[in-house]
């Protein structure tokens, strides 16, 4: 989200293979930023998480390649959450990492897992495939959030059971999983069902 805010999504994709050292040199400055900053509040504070608000997927899995993620991304990645560990007040709490992206990220969990620790996923936009009773299964050790289809929260209390029923037993059964809609919500969904949506939650809290 950093490079295609200051370049446009097209253009950053280009400057991948065109200038790979400039996309390093704008790392690198976000990565002194994203230090800096995280050393001031922890100067206070014990952190529970750090969250990448990355989106490096679309609907047919990464933007990037997984080689091009372990080279341009990782290693700022890795020393960030190298120096928050170091910096935590509290060295028992147990410090979670999540990526944010939408799209397909089944392609990726893995190399995120393995590459930087990442233990959280979200928001498994079911329209790219995303399930999250499917990943529950897979990934037992990993924690998903999301994965609640957002055209069903528009068709009615009806669906919404329907999928509900589907997705929370199993998850509230194997524990580790937020439920939240896999992405905005979108302004069809009626209120009230919303509202349904959210008691319904309750009864698995």
């Amino acid at each position: 989200m950093y490079l295609r805010s200051l370049m446009g999504p097209e253009e950053v994709l280009y400057a991948f293979y065109d200038d790979p050292e400039l996309i390093h040199r704008c790392l690198q400055g976000w990565f002194r930023l994203a230090d800096a900053v995280t050393a001031r509040y922890q100067q206070a504070v014990t952190f529970d998480e750090v969250f990448f608000a990355e989106d490096i997927c679309y609907n047919h899995g990464p933007l990037i390649s997984p080689e091009m993620i372990r080279e341009f991304l990782f290693p700022y990645y890795q020393q960030l959450l190298a120096n928050i560990r170091s910096r935590q007040r509290d060295r028992s709490r147990h410090l979670y990492v999540q990526l944010d992206t939408d799209g397909d990220c089944r392609p990726v969990i893995e190399l995120y897992r393995d590459g930087i620790g990442c233990e959280v996923f979200s928001p498994l936009e079911v329209a790219s495939g995303c399930d999250p009773v499917e990943l529950g299964r897979k990934y037992p050790e990993l924690v998903f959030q999301g994965g609640f289809d957002k055209r069903i929260l528009a068709a009615g209390r009806d669906a919404i059971d329907r999928e509900v029923d589907r997705i929370f037993p199993v998850m509230y059964e194997r524990g580790g999983y937020v439920s939240t809609c896999d992405h905005g919500v979108p302004s069809e969904v009626n209120w009230r069902d919303y509202l349904h949506f959210r008691r319904r939650c309750l009864e698995f809290r």
